[in-house]
């Protein structure tokens, strides 16, 4: 087996396939980990504040309560037959060459204790079936490799029995989490929402001046006062984005689009304070409890907001948890207008205005991009979009298209369900993590540099706020400039025409002419 790559290069490692299989490196990985979450990052999300000197048998007894309650998820650690399909599809195990990062290896740190406790086979001849106890140093491998999963769910498309490595990655941190080993960087994001509603910890007095400095800058931009209203009540719609929509660029750059797009429409939109945040990172931890929490925000803004429809703006998984989750979670929404979908995507709602000639475009606005796009996972392959399958594919690509003369797809095995992920997805993004986050977005970036050799292109637009928050961070370090990264409602803002702006006068008079 080859030793650790110490020295990767990421400028070096830019050209070849995108999914070339590496070469291993037992253990390389092993010694990234997250920083442990701290006793007031644990307690208020109902979390022991340390290890708790029982682990053990709580550990097993959480993990008996997991299987008990999912059938899916007994199905997953049942039905893996070690056939292959997955090895070679998970982009940490590309990027790092760690075998522990194969989907079927980092599932059986988890599948090997639950044969020992949970199947017949385990108990009574633990040997024959890969069966083992969990050890403190399973138990450490949990934290160092089920923090090496994005949860993407690439694996599981090629898996012939459909197992989702996401579940089961869940399933080990909810455990981690019950026995007080919980990460730092997720569950203190999730204590932000419940303190202050973002994970950004904005109060609404910085987030209001936030959105009239972005009123100001559209007005200087475009002659015309698009607003960005907030906790406004009887609007039509109650706008759900990703807080880094309020703080970073290429977000905001995404924000101003949709206040163009939703001033264009004509309906009456607003933010809320309190439910001032789209994401949603008790899915990351596995906790439903938590995810149900952080929903019912959203319900509760609704309602007294007296909205009628709920837009979500660009933040994958926070479009997945709307998407397959939120009705359940914090359902009926039988209060909302059911002419309209419950929720929407926003690039649903720009496409349907297209679709209808309800907005203009000078195109020529992005001629300095040539574009490509990254599916993000979870919008790729846990959600939809549109009312017809792969909607999720066709509506931003069809968006940009619109709005920009000069777009070009990666190759087809790395984009749409089978699309790589950005590799600072599933609470990963955060810098002790740097390393694994560099080294999972390899594949992303060969595919990338390949599209940019062939067509030129310069940009590559996204949907998330992950992966653009990821991609500001890697894109440098191979070889391309931070600045690549764009949202997809950027382009949207530089191109769209609002009514009574100057762009609109100055192409009404060379109509004339």
């Amino acid at each position: 087996m080859a030793e650790a790559d110490s020295d990767f290069d990421p400028k070096e490692k830019v050209h070849g396939d995108p999914i070339e299989l590496p070469q291993l490196a037992c253990g390389a990985m092993a010694g990234s980990k997250p920083f442990p979450a701290a006793a007031n990052h644990q307690q208020p999300l109902g979390f022991p504040g340390e290890l708790v000197e029982d682990w053990h048998d709580k550990a097993i007894t959480r993990l008996g309560e997991l299987v008990d309650n999912s059938r899916a998820l007994r199905v997953y650690l049942d039905a893996c037959v070690k056939c292959g399909a997955c090895t070679d599809k998970c982009h940490y195990f590309l990027g790092t060459s760690d075998p522990k990062n194969m989907p079927v290896a980092r599932q059986d740190l988890l599948r090997k204790v639950y044969r020992r406790h949970f199947t017949f086979a385990g108990k009574y001849f633990p040997k024959l079936v890969g069966a083992e106890d969990l050890t403190r140093e399973v138990l450490d491998d949990w934290y160092s490799y089920f923090h090496q999963c994005s949860q993407c769910r690439r694996c599981s498309v090629f898996c012939p029995y459909g197992i989702d490595t996401a579940e089961i990655s869940m399933a080990a941190r909810d455990i981690m989490d019950t026995i007080g080993m919980g990460q730092k960087y997720s569950n203190e994001i999730i204590g932000k929402v419940f303190n202050i509603g973002n994970n950004l910890g904005l109060p609404p007095k910085a987030l209001r001046a936030t959105l009239e400095g972005l009123e100001d800058e559209i007005e200087e931009e475009t002659g015309v006062r698009a607003r960005l209203p907030l906790d406004e009540k009887g609007a039509d719609i109650l706008l759900v984005t990703p807080s880094a929509d309020f703080f970073a660029s290429p977000h905001m750059e995404g924000l101003l689009g949709y206040a163009k797009v939703l001033h264009e429409s004509g309906v009456s939109w607003t933010l809320s304070s309190h439910a001032s945040e789209a994401a949603n990172f008790g899915m990351f931890i596995g906790s439903q409890e938590n995810m149900q929490k952080i929903a019912l925000r959203i319900r509760d803004a609704a309602i007294e907001l007296g909205v009628k429809r709920i837009v979500i703006g660009e933040c994958g998984h926070a479009w997945r948890v709307a998407y397959s989750f939120l009705d359940t979670l914090a359902g009926p929404f039988d209060f909302l207008d059911r002419n309209f979908p419950v929720p929407q995507h926003i690039c649903e709602f720009t496409y349907d205005l297209i679709q209808n000639s309800k907005l203009r475009f000078d195109k020529s606005k992005n001629d300095e991009f040539r574009l490509t796009f990254h599916d993000s996972c979870n919008v790729a392959r846990a959600s939809r979009m549109g009312d017809w399958a792969g909607g999720q594919f066709d509506i931003p690509r069809a968006i940009l298209r619109t709005v920009c003369n000069h777009y070009f797809d990666m190759a087809p095995e790395t984009i749409r369900e089978q699309t790589l992920c950005c590799g600072g997805g599933g609470g990963l993004l955060t810098d002790e993590l740097m390393d694994v986050r560099t080294k999972g977005a390899m594949p992303r970036m060969r595919a990338l540099q390949e599209v940019a050799e062939e067509n030129g292109v310069t940009h590559m637009a996204a949907i998330c706020a992950i992966c653009k928050a990821q991609f500001s961070k890697v894109l440098p370090q191979y070889g391309f400039d931070r600045e690549a990264i764009v949202s997809v409602h950027q382009m949207v803002s530089n191109a769209i025409i609002l009514t009574g702006s100057v762009q609109a006068k100055e192409l009404e008079e060379s109509s004339h002419e």
